[in-house]
């Protein structure tokens, strides 16, 4: 791992979107998945997990029975010839990944989302999906979290719908990289405490407050959990009584002002990341971060570039 690439890989997000972009253009990566069979369930660890959590959500709100599981856990839903099996790993290799694939293999139709063709998670795949994120040489998984919500959302949105926002987001990402001067030494400033940092994200979007926390623990090595925002006022907040309390907000919950009330009556700090909120320390704006599609893919940059940042000092 090394701060300095995980910064070139950061900033060659934008490239790699419009690579991806390309390839939807090219058809759907999934071949209608979800009208073939009963159910789809995904399987990953850490990012992976984080971002098949989403897309179980909008396939179930779309009527498609969709589960996201640890691959970790012993218990799980069963193996049948109905059964879809997503197996997500950008590396090909996690451990985890591979022995709930085992318990699929031959029995599930199994699709292999990954970044690596020809890696261990491939073999004996039905289908194989690559992520076309490129290598990333700074050794932490961020472009490839990306590209996994892009491509796990076509299976609600389809490939021609997901093709224009991956090409938006890659616009937006654009615009907060060549913009950084203008904001990303505050928002250092405003996170860099002594009691770690704290993520806020609704449930629709969950995984930018998840992958958020892990860039700070996974690079600077930082304390940073994530919470998602109506949970916030139930597991949270008790932090903002006792902690110098700093937190990234990801606003479009119904619940942003139920937190922020807390946070303003204890005199806890937070920026807001592609929207304002009534008693924000700071906030950081983007291009088309009123689509939340779009924030969905850009957002965590902003948590990612402070945590570049702090890694490398």
């Amino acid at each position: 791992m090394d701060a300095g690439l995980f910064l070139a890989d950061l900033e060659a997000k934008p490239e790699a979107l419009e690579a991806l972009a390309g390839l939807l253009d090219g058809g759907d990566p999934f071949e209608g998945l979800t009208r073939r069979f009963d159910r789809v369930v995904f399987l990953g660890m850490g990012s992976s997990r984080y971002a098949a959590g989403v897309a179980a959500q909008r396939l179930r709100a779309a009527g498609v029975d969709a589960v996201a599981e640890y691959a970790s856990a012993a218990l799980g839903t069963p193996p049948g010839p109905r059964t879809a099996a997503v197996v997500v790993s950008a590396t090909g290799g996690s451990r985890e990944t591979l022995d709930a694939l085992a318990r699929h293999r031959g029995r599930s139709f199994v699709v292999a989302l990954t970044n690596r063709p020809g890696s261990p998670v491939t073999e004996g795949a039905d289908l194989v999906v690559p992520m076309l994120a490129g290598e990333e040489r700074g050794g932490v998984a961020c472009r490839t979290f990306q590209h996994t919500l892009a491509l796990l959302l076509t299976l609600a949105d389809g490939p021609d719908a997901v093709a224009g926002l991956v090409r938006r987001a890659a616009a937006a990402t654009a615009d907060l990289l060549e913009r950084r001067r203008e904001w990303l030494a505050d928002a250092v400033r405003l996170l860099d405490g002594p009691h770690g940092v704290y993520t806020i994200a609704p449930a629709e979007r969950l995984s930018s407050a998840e992958q958020s926390a892990l860039m700070f623990r996974e690079g600077p090595r930082i304390q940073a959990d994530a919470c998602e925002t109506g949970d916030w006022a139930h597991v949270d907040v008790y932090l903002t009584k006792t902690r110098d309390y700093r937190a990234v907000l990801f606003p479009g919950s119904r619940y942003d002002e139920q937190a922020m009330e807390w946070i303003r009556l204890r005199g806890s700090r937070v920026l807001a990341v592609g929207g304002e909120v009534e008693g924000q320390a700071a906030a950081v704006r983007y291009r088309h971060d009123d689509d939340p599609d779009v924030a969905l893919l850009t957002e965590t940059l902003v948590p990612e570039l402070v945590a570049a940042t702090l890694w490398g000092r």
